[in-house]
């Protein structure tokens, strides 16, 4: 098989890559060649013993996807995206990568197949932010689009884009609506999200956080362990159990912020939860306000995905994964 990660520069891409390059497999089956591609050079697993390809290019230019998919891949995992606040303050650019970008590669996995038949697999990650308030409770599947901001808008043209082209024939795909992915490693980045990570990555390791809203904000959360396994399974389940809905939304964890830190107070005490500092930002504040609380995710669920236990879970999972098990 045959396994390319587009954004497998980022973290998830990276994550993922080193998941199926560990077991040389994508849910037990065989993996030969791993093609790794976005805006930058992804870095190359050093524990994967077949053909790796890594390369850079501008998915919002039409040549760029045509290139990549000119080895014609088996499964293509869709990554590769400008984060919710970024797409916020850059509208233009937002929608180059987010929108065009997207159209862009499933036109050229369309093109593969008027010369020669190609139908991949293609997992298109998309994102809770395609549902705006008001909200009721519980967001079940039958919750209609209605994006407040552009980054939701691009999503949810996305996943129009996904199911009419895997209508058509063109492609065999499926689409995952994320949770926010906590705790995200490594350094904040633009995300409207981010501090959801930050007030328990920073002060794990003894380092002040930011928290720009209140502590009874509610969010709907999966850790990165999680994702990856969302991913894998949606890359190789029986689409015939899916049906013509393509898109599910990933069950997750609802935890508000204050259950967060009272979590972090549990894992790492009372020194890590006082570098917390509290400086409000309306206008993260206002983004949040119109983002999902709770999910009834019942079809994911009966299809198999799991969702974290605790918040405690994915805070020690962290601190395995990327602490090596020890806190400041």
């Amino acid at each position: 098989m045959h396994v390319m990660i587009i954004g497998a520069a980022g973290m998830m891409g990276r994550k993922l890559a080193l998941d199926i390059a560990r077991d040389a497999a994508l849910a037990g089956r065989p993996v030969a060649q791993l093609s790794l591609v976005d805006v930058i050079t992804p870095e190359q697993p050093t524990d994967f013993n077949g053909k790796v390809v890594t390369r850079s290019g501008d998915i919002s230019r039409p040549e760029t996807a045509r290139e990549w998919l000119s080895s014609r891949p088996d499964v293509i995992f869709h990554l590769a995206a400008i984060v919710s606040g970024e797409a916020e303050l850059e509208f233009e650019k937002g929608y180059a990568i987010n929108l065009d970008g997207t159209r862009h590669l499933f036109d050229a996995i369309r093109e593969q197949g008027q010369s020669e038949p190609y139908k991949p697999r293609v997992v298109f990650t998309s994102s809770i932010a395609v549902f705006g308030a008001p909200f009721p409770d519980k967001i079940d599947d039958e919750f209609f689009l209605t994006p407040r901001t552009s980054y939701g808008t691009q999503k949810a043209i996305g996943e129009l884009l996904l199911a009419d082209y895997s209508r058509k024939g063109f492609l065999d795909g499926i689409g995952i609506r994320l949770p926010t992915v906590c705790i995200r490693p490594g350094r904040p980045n633009k995300a409207a999200s981010g501090f959801f990570s930050n007030i328990l990555r920073e002060p794990l390791v003894g380092r002040e956080a930011v928290l720009p809203v209140e502590d009874d904000v509610r969010h709907w959360h999966v850790s990165p362990r999680r994702a990856v396994d969302f991913l894998t399974r949606a890359a190789t389940i029986d689409l015939q159990l899916v049906g013509h809905r393509r898109i599910l939304n990933m069950p997750g964890l609802s935890a508000t912020v204050a259950e967060q830190i009272e979590a972090l107070r549990r894992v790492a005490g009372d020194r890590a939860v006082n570098l917390i500092r509290r400086q409000t930002d309306p206008q993260i504040e206002e983004i949040v306000a119109g983002w999902p609380r709770d999910f009834d995710a019942r079809r994911a669920l009966q299809l198999g995905f799991v969702a974290d236990a605790s918040f405690d879970e994915i805070i020690r999972n962290h601190v395995e994964d990327e602490l090596n098990g020890a806190l400041a």
